[in-house]
């Protein structure tokens, strides 16, 4: 079949400038490209001869010979031939870019319609300062997407099973292939018959009506080891939803609230706390009984502890998670000066003073003030 004149095909005269054909090209690219007329083979033999026609006469030479020449196979040999003409660029991204957004490829798009791995599921757990210093095993009851009894997770009615779809072969995906002088374009879309499945559930399962999961509460042992902290995330393999089309289930995540303790405050590996001594312990010294984590232990006071003194039980606080050693509980010691003296107390404490060299009846220890009279340089 004889070729129409490149000329005619684009609708410009033989005096037509570059922007005039390229003008031309552009508005007939619109009109009949494959992708905005499917399945039409009228329209999709009409734009390969608009873009064979606007390949010659956009390239200087190849229009001067085409001018010169006009139809002959043979002298554009050395160009390719037009079925080999795929370098061509100029023109084309603008209406690629303006009509299409980029949806051309010329690869195969893997399929999502495989198997697929379950969701995660986080379930936050509130405990004690003693079930996180000790550990524990317990129980949660949670919500969670299972493989459906009645059909295995198929999706299918008993007796029956799942088709592969004939429309994608089972990928999910249908293509689209243009043959075009500028090269094969793959535009490709979700199936429409399967929706992306891969495979068609003619008969559903009553139960899960062709979902292959249903929701079940569960109750679940968890573990928790000794040493757990504000915020620790405890993965469970595997107890997460199940997956689809065969695919593993996803993980549980255990996120661990402490609450707060009445006398223990959580410092790293260390338990601190506060006890409160008499002043007469803090000046004498003594052993006092005070409460720990794992019950109560006996604490040594020195002889003239000072207020806020931090003591040391070695070995008495929190265990490392891991299992590497364990932290001390640190006493903070809090001397209470009594509110009211009876009047033998008063005696005793006015003989101390005399005994002491202090003169209570001073505004201030005469030592202080010596002492601060030294730090100004005797002023």
């Amino acid at each position: 079949m004889a070729k129409r004149d490149y000329y005619e095909v684009l609708g410009v005269s033989r005096e037509a400038g570059p922007e005039e054909i390229k003008k031309a090209y552009r508005r007939l690219a619109r009109q009949y490209h494959p992708d905005l007329n499917p399945g039409n083979k009228e329209t999709e033999e009409k734009f390969k001869e608009i873009q064979e026609a606007y390949d010659v006469l956009s390239d200087p030479q190849k229009r001067a010979t085409y001018d010169r020449f006009g139809h002959q196979e043979e002298v554009f040999q050395g160009f390719g031939g037009f079925d080999g003409m795929r370098g061509f660029t100029s023109g084309i991204e603008d209406i690629f870019d303006a009509f299409f957004g980029g949806g051309f490829s010329t690869g195969r798009r893997r399929s999502e319609s495989g198997p697929k791995r379950g969701a995660d599921l986080r379930y936050d757990l509130e405990i004690t300062l003693e079930e996180a210093v000790k550990g524990k095993n317990t129980f949660i009851r949670l919500h969670r997407l299972e493989h459906c009894p009645e059909c295995g997770g198929s999706g299918a009615k008993d007796g029956s099973s799942p088709v592969t779809c004939q429309a994608c072969n089972g990928t999910g995906q249908q293509q689209f292939v243009r043959n075009t002088a500028f090269g094969s374009f793959v535009s490709v879309k979700t199936c429409t018959a399967c929706h992306g499945e891969g495979r068609i559930i003619k008969e559903p399962c009553p139960m899960c009506r062709g979902e292959g999961r249903v929701s079940r509460e569960r109750k679940i042992e968890v573990k928790l080891p000794a040493g757990l902290d504000n915020g620790t995330k405890i993965r469970m393999a595997g107890e997460g939803e199940a997956g689809t089309k065969g695919g593993p289930p996803g993980d549980l995540y255990i996120v661990i609230f402490v609450r707060p303790h009445e006398f223990f405050t959580r410092q790293g590996n260390d338990l601190l706390c506060e006890v409160p001594i008499s002043f007469v312990h803090a000046a004498l010294g003594g052993e006092i009984e005070i409460p720990t984590i794992d019950g109560r232990t006996t604490l040594r006071i020195p002889e003239g502890t000072q207020p806020d003194t931090v003591l040391r039980l070695k070995g008495k606080g929190v265990p490392n998670v891991r299992g590497f050693g364990k932290g001390d509980q640190l006493v903070k010691i809090k001397v209470e000066i009594p509110r009211r003296l009876n009047t033998k107390q008063k005696k005793l404490l006015r003989d101390f003073a005399l005994a002491s060299g202090l003169d209570i009846s001073a505004s201030q220890d005469k030592g202080f003030i010596h002492r601060f009279k030294d730090t100004l340089g005797g002023k």
